[in-house]
């Protein structure tokens, strides 16, 4: 989940243009479990549902009784609480994402039948369905528009304390649930809705900084799109050194393996790494003190480097300990094939003595050439 969240995933954004399976350059397909996942988390874990719908008031309720019943009205209508909610999505081709959630609101009141006044509680299932979409795409931003808000009301419990609870206070609770209980909860829904894609938005749009040597900007380049089996978003990676100059890389088109079980595939294209590889290069020379508090086998490599000295020279022993410099150096490279990644890297590590008095003995120069790298 943490990839999710650092790509900032607005996956209820829906598709605007046809489906396809090919990305330009980085890319990322999204499966409905990992995107209910996400939004469960961001609206019902986090309490951001019940955090706005914790204000709920309907209006009065008043009933005239007619000609067999006393005259009814109920007050002051409130929501005490949401239990149980649960979230879940489905993909919608073409249209965009469907949001579905499901909860018991528990109402609280007063109650006024004829001169009788009580208290009341009431328990009502509540299946809010709302279709999700992005428009409006702009500089790596869009906006979120719910199309097609459908509240439906489940089973109705109702409870006064007395326990005297007549028929016609039952029907007039019922009816006027139905009539103000959607016009409600859409809003609200909305709301919530739209306070969660400006948080991952926020993600989205971001510049992580690659030591002093630059920085890797990456947005939203398209309106995200659905195929029915994922979500695919499309991003711009901009690799940038220091002082704003862009490191250019190959942004056309490339094709991402299926899903499968996958809760996410993410495709980084060779020219995209080979960027940031460049932009490594240039962080500076990194030097260390060869002793135990900086590694555990420092011991280890003085004795060995002592061995390799030779006899005849006093300068190369004494008591000061050794330090290691690495430079990385030439143009990086990795090569991608199938389930392995090779990165040619040429990097120089140079072994010396810095003696009290100030000069340099070196005592070994190596160099190496690539690392090998296997994925699965």
């Amino acid at each position: 989940m943490t990839m999710l969240k650092l790509f900032g995933i607005i996956f209820f954004c829906s598709l605007l243009s046809p489906s396809q399976e090919v990305l330009s350059g980085l890319s990322c397909a999204v499966s409905p479990g990992a995107m209910q996942n996400v939004l469960s988390d961001a609206i019902i874990q986090n309490g951001l549902l019940q955090q706005h719908l914790q204000g709920l008031v309907l209006p009065n309720i008043v009933g005239d009784g007619g000609l067999l019943n006393s005259p009814t009205s109920i007050t002051g209508l409130h929501l005490v609480k949401s239990q149980l909610p649960k979230l879940s999505v489905v993909l919608l081709p073409g249209i965009g994402v469907q949001l579905t959630i499901a909860a018991k609101l528990e109402l609280s009141g007063n109650c006024l039948v004829g001169l009788l006044s009580d208290l009341i509680d009431i328990l009502v299932d509540v299946n809010i369905t709302a279709n999700v979409k992005c428009t409006n795409f702009e500089s790596g931003t869009v906006q979120v528009v719910i199309e097609d808000c459908l509240c439906i009301l489940g089973a109705i419990k109702i409870k006064i304390l007395s326990g005297l609870l007549s028929l016609s206070v039952n029907e007039i609770v019922l009816n006027q649930l139905r009539a103000t209980l959607p016009g409600l909860l859409c809003p609200v829904v909305d709301i919530v809705i739209n306070l969660v894609n400006i948080q991952l938005m926020g993600t989205l749009n971001a510049v992580i900084p690659v030591g002093t040597a630059g920085t890797i900007h990456y947005q939203l380049a398209s309106l995200p799109f659905t195929s029915g089996l994922f979500l695919g978003l499309d991003l711009d990676g901009a690799v940038k050194q220091v002082g704003g100059s862009i490191i250019p890389h190959d942004s056309s088109a490339s094709a991402l393996p299926p899903l499968l079980d996958k809760l996410l595939v993410l495709g980084l294209r060779q020219s995209f790494l080979n960027a940031v590889l460049s932009l490594l290069i240039q962080i500076p020379p990194q030097t260390f003190t060869c002793t135990p508090e900086v590694f555990s086998g420092a011991s280890r490599l003085q004795e060995a480097i002592t061995t390799l000295v030779p006899a005849g020279c006093s300068a190369c022993r004494g008591t000061s300990p050794l330090s290691v410099k690495l430079t990385l150096s030439g143009n990086p490279l990795i090569l991608l094939e199938e389930n392995k990644a090779t990165v040619e890297l040429s990097v120089m590590i140079q072994v010396f003595v810095q003696h009290l008095d100030g000069p340099i003995l070196n005592l070994l120069l190596l160099k190496a050439v690539s690392v090998d790298v296997k994925t699965s």
